[in-house]
């Protein structure tokens, strides 16, 4: 068996003296792992970091072992990230949630949304809001994708103010306001079309919107926990966002915590 296809590195781990065992989000093969011989090597390790693109021949005799990769760079963006708290957190986050969908499925979409994500991770200003429209992406590609496009009571497309945590759908202002202190908060930037930009009040509804449906849906079904980073992540937007920040490199603790499981 084998197949070459272009891929996002989510994490490595050791393996034997040597080797590593890679994962990476693919374009046509969904989230895969292999083994990479000599991966552990002055050569290599510079490649096998998180958030780095590369190009992927994997081998195997039969399609369900784990096989082994030859990597090539394409582009190295690691070094770029790991200088912010908050890339280096939501790309932990965004491999966290990648790691909720069937290894091995093809979704071509997020693989396309996380490439572009990655571009644009260091820019603590967007990072918030782009991470939390990847979890919306997460949500649908599960199964359970909010509708986000028109009030669920009226149908009016105008001034949607709240989600139901019932249905996963919009709700307008006026007829949610009975309701409101049971709703959700729907912030305006994610809204399809709306070209705004979040303040850091709106992103902290969007992470509190995601999140509900997350542990509803996922979390709690499964019986596992939040994933640590996206808390990290938070935590990192919220410094970025106080008074009298300065922006400064991650941690090497943060930055080195790439290590997957399985």
């Amino acid at each position: 068996m084998e197949w070459r296809d272009e891929g996002i590195i989510l994490g490595t781990r050791k393996h034997g003296e040597t080797s590593a065992i890679l994962e990476v989000m693919t374009r046509a093969h969904g989230r895969h792992l292999g083994l990479v011989r000599g991966g552990r090597s002055r050569k290599q390790q510079p490649v096998l970091q998180p958030g780095n693109r590369v190009d992927l021949l994997w081998r195997a005799r039969l399609d369900e072992h784990l096989g082994t990769f030859q990597v090539e760079a394409i582009e190295m963006n690691a070094a770029r990230l790991m200088d912010s708290a908050v890339a280096v957190y939501g790309l932990q986050t965004m491999a966290a949630h990648l790691r909720l969908l069937p290894e091995r499925d093809a979704h071509g979409g997020l693989y396309e949304t996380l490439a572009v994500m990655i571009a644009h991770l260091d820019d603590a200003d967007a990072a918030g809001e782009l991470v939390a429209r990847f979890e919306l992406l997460v949500l649908d590609e599960l199964g359970f994708g909010l509708d986000l496009s028109q009030c669920a009571a009226t149908g009016t497309r105008q001034d949607l103010a709240y989600v139901s945590p019932k249905s996963g759908r919009a709700v307008s202002r006026a007829a949610g306001a009975p309701w409101r202190d049971k709703m959700l908060a729907l912030p305006a930037f994610l809204q399809r079309g709306s070209g705004l930009r979040a303040d850091p009040a709106a992103i902290e509804d969007a992470f509190r919107l995601t999140g509900f449906f997350l542990t509803r849906h996922v979390y709690e079904p499964r019986g596992i926990e939040p994933p640590g980073a996206r808390a990290g992540f938070l935590a990192a937007l919220r410094r970025h966002h106080s008074p009298g920040h300065e922006s400064g490199k991650a941690s090497a603790g943060e930055a080195a915590t790439g290590e997957t499981t399985r």
